[in-house]
């Protein structure tokens, strides 16, 4: 089993304190104040959501008008307030109608990355897979004028992703938030503006 590299440092224990279960907090904090991306009174799509992180600070920022789904395979380690919900379940299937069933959102955000191996070419590869997955689930499900954030990995399919979030989205930013480890290569790609879908003649 690899070590946790956050384990005891400054931020870990200031998210502890915040009572959230990890210091990715700080990731979605630092987008959200950059972009404006979550207000009062949305609907938001977490997905990959565990531990949980992620999905109270969206409970707390949309507040007791907005709701929240929270997906992932592994059960979350907080309790979620009331508005939101958490299934536990794949995040990345678009058959599945729990996914829809507060569609349409405002934003869809996904943290989700792949198990490393070390083999950094194929750890990318995955990450891009999982990033493309993410958005698919964002283009159909994301309402005009919403916004998307996934995590990918830095690496040769990279102009690739951006291009498909530029396909969807009005405004394309990549954010690579303060909090991330100096010898990370994750990096955020955030879609702004969702595209409204053309309309058939």
């Amino acid at each position: 089993m690899s070590k946790n590299p956050y384990k005891g440092d400054h931020k870990t224990a200031l998210a502890k304190k915040q009572g959230y279960p990890a210091r990715s907090v700080f990731k979605l904090e630092e987008i959200d104040r950059r972009t404006r991306l979550l207000r009062p009174g949305q609907r938001v799509l977490d997905l990959g959501a565990a531990p949980g992180s992620w999905s109270l600070y969206v409970a707390k920022k949309i507040g007791d008008k907005g709701r929240l789904l929270a997906i992932d395979l592994k059960p979350l380690e907080v309790a979620l307030p009331a508005g939101a919900e958490f299934v536990q379940g794949d995040a990345l299937s678009l058959e599945n109608a729990t996914l829809a069933k507060l569609a349409p959102y405002d934003v869809v955000l996904s943290d989700m990355a792949p198990s490393t191996t070390g083999n950094r070419l194929g750890d990318q590869t995955r990450s891009f897979e999982l990033f493309m997955a993410a958005l698919a689930v964002a283009a159909a499900l994301v309402k005009p004028g919403g916004a998307f954030v996934g995590k990918i990995f830095m690496g040769e399919d990279f102009p690739l992703a951006k291009k498909e979030v530029k396909k969807h989205f009005a405004e394309e930013r990549t954010i690579r938030p303060e909090g991330t480890r100096s010898v990370s290569y994750e990096v955020f790609l955030i879609g702004l503006g969702r595209r409204a879908a053309p309309t058939s003649a």
